[in-house]
């Protein structure tokens, strides 16, 4: 089967993430993949599969939205019409393109599939925040789509509310490669002579609230045998960096494009935290889970649907309110510094929950299956399902 993935390579980010992770893993298993993407080829990072690629002209891309130019929508009809693919497959990246491509592939005679995977704050009224607003806007065009893939069953009700079809939603969370994120040795703690380290991974922005995590740490008075490590870059950190430093235990790594080394980093840390406002569902939560790492997160997007306990097995994390995070924190924190056995028995239980639930593998096991029923039952025709 030929898939047409549209997608981003750049820059860094959790669509980045699992357009490459999908696309290798359908080319694995003996697809014909290709890649339709808003970069220019200088822009290509390393680490990619071979497949043909077509490039999409912009005005401006972020990790958040993208501007296509105005020929973008013939660019991507015409190399659709040479590709003849057997079925789209959007990651869709926040630009207004998304809402042409039904239009386009319906055209063609394309069958098409989306990715939906925006961040939201499930306890707020559908009119208060802006990542709600993006629900409401895309419901529309999401119902012209064959089918739409979201990470959880919290977005699936919330598009079904919104008037998308409930057979046209597909609930396919994000995957892990167990392999490759699992428990390990880890030179990290000597490196940084800790006992304990606590760490985030993630861009530093106003949405992931890493100021109340960096005012919780200071006020817990962990000491010095433990650490905080910040792992990632973004427009916040200037202005936190040098209020939160080495005296507080603070130690800020900045970007890391080395996927080993990330993994390092994880494999060497006792607790992960994800203190964010807004979330869809955070990829380096499940990393983090994967390495047998205990994780402290806030009930935001599906992330403390990941880890709360499913009437089987307890929860597999600690579940924060996103409004007072360092409060929270501030009591917490201490707990595990002074209970190290309670962070052992969490991060197995992290573990456990990815391995049952949040494998790469069973995820591209479920995209195959929906590509099968998408073809088989045949395209619909744009706005039936408005």
């Amino acid at each position: 089967m030929h898939i047409a993935w549209l997608g981003k390579k750049s820059p860094f980010c959790g669509n980045v993430t699992y357009s490459r992770e999908v696309t290798n893993n359908l080319l694995d298993r003996g697809y014909q993949v290709s890649f339709l993407h808003f970069a220019q080829e200088e822009d290509t990072p390393a680490a990619w599969s071979d497949y043909q690629e077509v490039s999409i002209p912009f005005l401006y891309k972020s990790q958040v939205y993208t501007i296509p130019t105005l020929k973008s929508s013939k660019v991507l009809a015409q190399a659709l019409r040479e590709l003849k693919p057997d079925l789209v497959h959007a990651s869709l990246t926040l630009s207004p393109l998304d809402f042409l491509l039904p239009e386009i592939c319906a055209e063609l005679d394309l069958p098409l599939v989306a990715t939906f995977h925006p961040a939201f704050d499930r306890r707020r009224r559908l009119t208060s925040s802006t990542q709600h607003l993006t629900y409401q806007l895309y419901a529309p065009f999401l119902a012209n789509y064959d089918s739409v893939i979201v990470f959880s069953d919290i977005q699936r009700d919330l598009l079904v509310r919104l008037g998308v079809s409930p057979d046209r939603v597909a609930v396919i969370p994000n995957g892990v490669d167990v392999q490759k994120y699992s428990p390990g040795p880890s030179r990290l703690k000597a490196e940084l002579k800790a006992q304990q380290i606590y760490v985030y991974q993630g861009r530093i922005a106003l949405e992931k609230n890493v100021e109340s995590l960096l005012r919780g740490w200071k006020q817990a008075n962990m000491g010095p045998e433990c650490k905080l490590v910040i792992v990632g870059d973004g427009p916040l950190r200037p202005s936190l960096e040098p209020f939160y430093g080495p005296d507080a235990g603070i130690i800020w790594l900045g970007f890391e494009a080395d996927e080993q080394r990330r993994i390092e980093i994880l494999r060497g840390s006792d607790v992960f935290i994800l203190p964010s406002f807004v979330e869809g569902l955070s990829l380096s939560l499940l990393e983090a889970m994967a390495c047998g790492v205990a994780c402290i997160a806030t009930d935001a997007g599906a992330d403390g649907e990941v880890l709360a306990g499913n009437g089987v097995s307890g929860d597999a994390g600690v579940i924060l309110k996103p409004q007072g995070v360092h409060g929270q924190l501030r009591h917490i924190l201490p707990m595990f510094r002074n209970l190290p056995e309670l962070a052992a028995l969490l991060g197995q239980k992290a573990r456990q929950r990815v391995l049952e639930r949040y494998t790469l593998n069973g995820n591209i096991t479920q995209i195959e299956e929906l590509y099968a029923q998408v073809l088989q039952r045949g395209r619909v025709q744009v706005g039936s399902r408005v």
